[in-house]
């Protein structure tokens, strides 16, 4: 069964012949195909060649193309609020954000996913991806959440302040930030994923008044945009950190798969999105795959199988150290090849 196959019988219900895997793999498989982060993050191809290989090597069930927080922000902004590191990705440095003063946001304009910046970047690798790959192996392409990206721009810090100070600034910044989601996915889609995943790390900052009234609704209108627009392509949900309280409105988001990240209760958030929604992760990057044995690995991933239930991928909470042993990554692929849903 290809990982294509694999991943969408998942989401449907459907008998496959063992559990999907699918961690997130940035700067591990960097580090496998022995090239610099900076490399992997400023050259489309080379994130391909490293993604292609980390799936031959270990037995990945998708080609992952999120990086870094600074696509969106460069191609809106520029380079200015963006600092750069030789073996790490590229960070937003808030003493320089881009949208320091509120006023800039109405010059703003929607980037062209196609006008040659970073953006684009991740559209060619898509497209040498699919070329490369064929047309059965699951490309996951990715975009910044609405409040992802508004605090990218704005800064972290500052926009959680907005929220109480200026609630106008906030709704107007997140519709733009969620029309910027909208215009990059389908690009990405047309080069060749066959997922879109949303990234909205900052979403487990807020509580679930402030989630329901002002970040909801942004993710509402790019998840339904591509169900509507989209429909046979996957919609992928990440949010870092503790979500359980955000959950009951999570389940209202039209996804297919939700990435839970390992601080969250994974019992109330199953139970809160219900029996038939995919879960993907929610293995501890930290104390199971950086600390701990391949035994402590294959008993983790048991541990969120059995919680799971049948809707479920085999993965981490977040992002895979790039310290992580590979014989506790392997080990977690060795659950899923062992075990059907």
């Amino acid at each position: 069964m290809t990982s294509l196959e694999r991943v969408r019988q998942t989401v449907r219900g459907q008998p496959v012949d063992h559990l999907a895997a699918q961690p997130m793999l940035m700067m591990f498989a960097a580090k496998h195909a022995g090239m610099p982060y900076i490399d992997y993050t400023r050259d489309g191809l080379k994130m391909a060649e490293a993604q292609l290989k980390i799936a031959e090597d270990f037995g990945l069930d998708c080609l992952l193309t999120c990086s870094d927080p600074a696509r969106e922000v460069i191609d809106i902004a520029g380079e200015g609020s963006v600092d750069w590191f030789p073996d790490q990705g590229p960070a937003i440095n808030e003493s320089r954000a881009a949208l320091a003063d509120k006023t800039r946001l109405r010059q703003f304009k929607l980037p062209d996913p196609l006008g040659g910046g970073r953006m684009h970047d991740r559209i060619k690798g898509i497209a040498q991806m699919r070329q490369r790959a064929g047309p059965d192996c699951s490309i996951v392409g990715w975009i910044e959440g609405p409040l992802a990206l508004a605090a990218e721009l704005r800064g972290l810090n500052t926009v959680m302040t907005d929220f109480l100070d200026d609630p106008a600034f906030v709704r107007e910044l997140l519709d733009f930030t969620a029309g910027v989601a909208i215009r990059y996915a389908p690009a990405q889609i047309e080069a060749g994923a066959d997922t879109i995943g949303m990234s909205d790390a900052a979403a487990s900052l807020i509580g679930p008044e402030l989630y329901a009234e002002f970040l909801w609704p942004a993710q509402q209108r790019v998840l339904r945009f591509l169900q509507e627009r989209h429909p046979r392509v996957l919609r992928r949900l990440h949010m870092c950190g503790n979500t359980s309280a955000l959950a009951p409105r999570m389940r209202e988001l039209p996804v297919d798969i939700y990435e839970i990240d390992f601080p969250a209760d994974l019992p109330r958030v199953r139970q809160q999105l219900g029996a038939a929604r995919v879960i993907c992760g929610n293995v501890s990057t930290i104390t199971d795959l950086l600390e701990g044995t391949p035994d402590d690995v294959y008993a983790a991933c048991r541990r969120c199988h059995q919680t799971c239930g049948r809707f479920h991928i085999v993965g981490g909470g977040c992002e895979v150290s790039p310290l992580t042993p590979p014989e506790n990554l392997r080990a977690m692929f060795a659950y899923a090849r062992d075990h059907q849903p």
